[in-house]
């Protein structure tokens, strides 16, 4: 790979510039196992802004933060036979302990429903201790078989998995849908990618789960990408586990649990959805740094003067709590530095040269546009706030065309093969409901059902497949 900028062109080869991207702006970088990667410093501050924001948000509703082994007895893992059955494929197990073998196979969290559930058997045990709330912030293991890439899909990865116990169905219904907003929100208004959301199929919802909403969204080379889920798990862990609470009945009754989570790949969809031909855009709101300040000092045009008035704009942008880097290093051109931090998607860079220093002014520059303002010095964090809520706004608004324009409506199982063929995207189709026809739409094209959306539109047609009668319209993709 060249050590100049970004040689791939979006629009030309996806896959190729997606994977130089992640690497030359130092998103990431290959592990020595294979199938793992390693998170480098931007990141994970992106990761740190997820977090940030999610914690906020259910430490304000009662969750609270816990951390439990990644190992779990391989007795506990296949306590549940449709949850276990899920997994196996992808479990890793551990063997020995050093050199002497271990009595019983331990697995590497590939998710922590049945070590944490056993946990809540003991933990609960009357209507008081209810609803139970908690979070957990960790890595997950699954040992993926598929082609693996960076953030999309990885054999470790980092995520966030929250776990909630009610006494009623109502709460933990309620409870599903709390977490896929709070998702929602994030995804949108954060990361600025718009959603689909929905119920997965019985054929695609979690193992063991009642049912299974999820969020979706498309990316431009028109494949689905699932950024997030929540489960409604109903009382079936409750039952395999004996999480069980003496109600104000004096009666003893089984918990409704739920479980939802999102993970690193969501850095991965940011990368897709905004990115282009110079590297990274990142989204104001997650940006680890929002703006860079570029002195331009020329021989015999008072580099000193330059030098600390930047800097002295710099501390002011800090003290109003903004991101800030002074880009001072005297061994780089100001050219080399515009294409680096254009790599690396900072939003706004603000230009600083002599005709700017004599003037009270600077150049600020817009990542996403490329578009350069000239504002004068007592404008400046006015005039940031400003542009910051402009490119936030402008990369969701380009990002929802991209979904627009990647959802089509068809008809005819023949018009169905030709669009996921020659233009990929979410096909908004009827669908008979029966799980044989769902298979046999999987095999012959690739594409499953996405999204089953919350709000049912009255089928116009028969199913697209079979042609029988249709129960719902449901989006179709081909997926990461």
């Amino acid at each position: 790979m060249s050590d100049i900028g970004v040689t791939f062109k979006k629009n030309q080869d996806f896959s190729e510039w997606y994977v130089e991207v992640v690497l030359k702006a130092g998103l990431a970088d290959y592990a020595p196992v294979k199938g793992c990667m390693i998170i480098r410093e931007d990141a994970y501050a992106i990761w740190e802004k997820i977090q940030e924001i999610l914690n906020k948000k259910i430490k304000a509703t009662g969750h609270r933060n816990v951390y439990f082994p990644m190992f779990i007895p391989e007795a506990l893992l296949t306590k549940e036979a449709e949850h276990f059955a899920g997994f196996t494929p992808e479990v890793a197990w551990i063997t020995m302990g050093g050199n002497t073998p271990l009595e019983e196979k331990l697995a590497v969290r590939p998710t922590s429903e049945t070590v944490m559930y056993a946990t809540f058997s003991k933990w609960i045990r009357s209507w008081r201790d209810l609803p139970l709330k908690i979070n957990q912030w960790c890595n997950i293991v699954r040992w993926e078989t598929k082609a693996t890439r960076l953030f999309l899909r990885t054999r470790e990865f980092l995520w966030q998995e929250g776990h909630t116990a009610h006494a009623t169905s109502e709460e933990a219904e309620a409870e599903v849908m709390y977490a896929l907003n709070e998702y929602k929100d994030i995804m949108e208004n954060y990361l600025a990618i718009p959603v689909l959301v929905g119920t997965k199929s019985d054929s695609e919802k979690f193992a063991g789960a009642l049912y299974t909403t999820a969020l979706e969204s498309i990316m431009p080379d028109g494949k689905a990408l699932q950024m997030g889920t929540s489960h409604n798990l109903g009382q079936n862990f409750g039952k395999v586990f004996e999480v069980k609470f003496i109600g104000e009945d004096k009666m003893d009754h089984y918990v409704w649990q739920t479980s939802w989570g999102i993970t690193t790949r969501l850095i991965g969809a940011m990368v897709m959805v905004h990115g282009d031909d110079k590297g990274l855009i990142i989204p104001p709101k997650v940006a680890p740094v929002q703006v860079v300040i570029v002195p331009i000092p020329f021989k015999g045009a008072e580099p000193e003067a330059i030098a600390a008035k930047a800097k002295e704009i710099s501390e002011t942008m800090k003290a109003k709590g903004y991101n800030v880097i002074l880009d001072g290093r005297d061994e780089y051109t100001p050219g080399w530095k515009f294409n680096q931090w254009e790599l690396k998607g900072v939003p706004i860079r603000i230009e600083l040269g002599p005709r700017d220093l004599k003037q009270g002014q600077v150049v600020m520059v817009r990542r996403d546009t490329g578009q350069k303002t000239p504002v004068k010095e007592a404008d400046i964090p006015a005039t940031t706030e400003h542009l910051l809520q402009e490119i936030q706004d402008n990369l969701f608004a380009k990002a929802k065309t991209i979904l627009q324009e990647k959802t089509t409506a068809v008809k005819t199982y023949e018009e169905f093969k030709q669009i996921i063929c020659d233009k990929g995207g979410f096909i908004k189709a009827t669908w008979c409901g029966s799980p044989d026809c769902e298979a046999k739409i999987k095999d012959e094209t690739g594409a499953t059902i996405r999204v089953r959306p919350f709000q049912k539109e009255e089928p116009t047609a028969n199913c697209v497949h079979c042609g029988q009668k249709a129960v719902e319209t449901v989006y179709f993709a081909r997926s990461y």
